[in-house]
């Protein structure tokens, strides 16, 4: 079940919003887009995210429907972490933001220090 956390909303950018607010939710879906990771390497592709502050926003995203986490029955346990189709859907909607985002650090000559862009 998908839950919203801070209803009523003024408008649909406020719902949506209120799935990705923060700094760390759309870096894990940009992360999660290039392909399912587990936990520890993709807190290695997020530098500067602490342990305890992924596995909350994972919890998060996984509680909106957005993050698949997928337990493996091995020793050691093994979990991986992939987007769901509604996780895919939100990231296509965030490229182009993600675009703007790059046409704006072009204008101020600031190279991005991870990854694509």
């Amino acid at each position: 079940m998908v839950r919203m956390r801070n209803p009523p909303y003024i408008c649909a950018l406020d719902a949506a919003m209120d799935v990705i607010g923060g700094k760390w939710k759309p870096l894990i879906l940009w992360a999660l887009d290039e392909r399912l990771r587990r936990f520890g390497e993709l807190r290695r592709s997020l530098p500067g995210v602490s342990e305890k502050v992924l596995a909350q926003q994972l919890r998060e995203l996984e509680a909106d429907g957005i993050v698949r986490r997928t337990v493996y029955d091995e020793t050691p346990p093994r979990v991986e972490y992939d987007l769901t189709e509604e996780g895919a859907a939100l990231y296509a909607a965030l490229t182009a933001l993600g675009e703007w985002g790059g046409r704006r650090m072009r204008q101020l000559d600031i190279t991005p220090t991870h990854g694509k862009q």
